[in-house]
């Protein structure tokens, strides 16, 4: 299975699900939904995020997702994430584990919900083997070169 690009992988505000960045549209972005591979024509006024420009805090400053989907695969193995339904002592037991230094001040279990369901969905739908910024970029040139 490929490495997972995260800056091609989109959370929509709105919507549910992950979604992969297929090419630019005339007034926004088209995109691919994770699960089930359906296209989706988002506008210049959907509020679409990488996955690639989150992260978050931890005593000392913000943890990039890609660092934050390994400290969760490290500590689950092969299991899967609690599902978003999970009691808060649940995910916070968790992160407590995968992330001892999480701020749990800027960090809340709302986010832990929002990471544990795109971790699953990654783990199921893509792969937990994140591109680093070289191989993004190598990757980038080689694309480019062939058109």
């Amino acid at each position: 299975m490929n490495k997972t690009d995260l800056a091609k992988i989109l959370s929509v505000s709105g919507q549910p699900g992950l979604y992969e960045y297929v090419a630019q549209a005339r007034n926004g972005a088209i995109a691919e939904k994770l699960d089930n591979k359906k296209r989706v024509a988002f506008g210049s006024n959907a509020k679409i995020t990488t996955l690639e420009d989150i992260a978050i805090y931890t005593s000392e400053g913000e943890l990039r997702l890609a660092e934050v989907f390994n400290a969760l695969h490290a500590t689950l193995g092969e299991e899967d994430a609690p599902g978003a339904k999970a009691d808060s002592k649940t995910l916070e037991a968790l992160f407590s584990k995968a992330i001892p230094n999480y701020d749990a001040d800027r960090f809340y279990v709302s986010h832990m919900k929002k990471v544990v369901t795109w971790y699953n969905e990654l783990k199921q739908h893509a792969s937990l083997d994140f591109m680093t910024q070289e191989e993004r970029e190598a990757a980038y040139k080689a694309e480019n070169e062939e058109a």
